[in-house]
């Protein structure tokens, strides 16, 4: 919930009007009436870890954040934007309905994604894009931003961090995953990577962190953009532009799913498949990775997509849970061995 400060420093909850409205009335509520605030929020111990790790690194890069609509860190400003569901339960509920997951929606894939944006963030502050070296291992930044990108999921030449094979979309976005996958605590890069040609650039993200550590960023521009407090458009319209650009949704494996599970009938009761997949996560990871021996990170992808998509199609178990654990595990394994025999899937950026 948003807080306030009160006396000796400590929060207090702010209630909104907003957070009773059922969804109709919830999505003609236009941003700049949310009253949303950082601090205290998911959002607030994540960034103070942030700069944790990156003082630890000797880094005196500390980027500002603000709540916007999406995630993205603007071109010329050392800052990041954080999507406002971050800042309240009821709007990550409405995320999830609208959208089928939340981006960011736990502390585990919160940090993730701001050590991401860290990277650009790094990036825009000292000017790395400009370094010939920089070029050489990543490519362009002046290179055309895609609407959508066809990544090779068995390509080893880039880093594995965020889904969606996200580092093959454009060079900017490689060196903000490879920034990302250096700077975790304890991160065994160097064995992970072994054989791989991404060691390199991991290798050489460590010798320039090296290189400017203890330097003060050159850009330390704080403006913020696109924020909440100026934005009027309304949640609805919002989702209706966010639904549009994510509506070439792959439908590939709609008919594995419908035999592995059954379309919930009107008004009946029934386990939904979304989360016996989630409660199932563990285990089905164990099996699929050790036992079929598949990076986990496909696993995690297949894993995701699936739960995803089962909950968008309102699927339910069929039969007892034993049976349909089985058939879970055969799913995941045809649709990872999938992906990697056609080597190419599509995603919005």
């Amino acid at each position: 919930m948003a807080t306030n400060r009160g006396k000796g420093g400590r929060h207090r909850t702010r209630v909104h009007e907003w957070e009773t409205l059922d969804d109709e009335a919830l999505l003609r509520v236009r941003f700049c009436d949310l009253g949303l605030r950082l601090e205290g929020s998911l959002a607030w111990p994540a960034l103070e870890r942030l700069q944790s790790e990156l003082e630890r690194r000797g880094l005196r890069l500390r980027p500002h954040a603000w709540l916007a609509e999406e995630w993205f860190s603007p071109d010329g400003v050392p800052g990041i934007a954080i999507p406002f569901f971050v800042a309240h339960p009821r709007l990550r509920a409405l995320e999830r309905r609208q959208m089928g997951e939340v981006e960011g929606g736990s502390r585990h894939w919160l940090i993730r994604i701001l050590r991401h944006e860290a990277g650009h963030a790094l990036d825009v502050a000292y000017g790395l894009r400009r370094r010939a070296d920089w070029r050489a291992v990543f490519g362009r930044a002046s290179e055309p931003y895609p609407r959508d990108y066809t990544p090779r999921p068995s390509s080893r030449r880039y880093v594995l961090h965020l889904g969606h094979w996200y580092a093959q979309s454009h060079p900017t976005e490689d060196f903000a995953e490879t920034f990302a996958v250096w700077l975790q605590p304890k991160a065994r890069w160097r064995r992970d990577y072994a054989g791989w040609p991404a060691l390199e650039k991991l290798e050489y993200v460590d010798r320039l962190m090296g290189e400017i550590a203890g330097r003060r960023p050159p850009n330390r521009d704080r403006s913020v953009i696109e924020p909440l407090a100026g934005n009027a458009r309304t949640l609805a319209a919002h989702y209706r532009r966010k639904a549009a650009l994510y509506r070439q949704y792959d439908r590939r494996y709609d008919p594995w799913l419908r035999r592995t599970f059954a379309v919930r009938a009107a008004g009946a009761d029934g386990v939904p498949a979304a989360r016996f997949m989630r409660e199932i996560e563990p285990q089905l990871r164990r099996l699929l990775v050790r036992r079929a021996r598949l990076h986990p990170y496909l696993v995690d992808h297949a894993i995701a997509m699936l739960s995803s998509r089962a909950r968008q199609l309102d699927l339910v178990l069929r039969g007892p849970r034993r049976d349909c654990k089985r058939r879970v595990v055969r799913l995941h394994e045809r649709v990872v061995l999938d992906v990697l025999r056609r080597n190419r899937e599509n995603y919005a950026v």
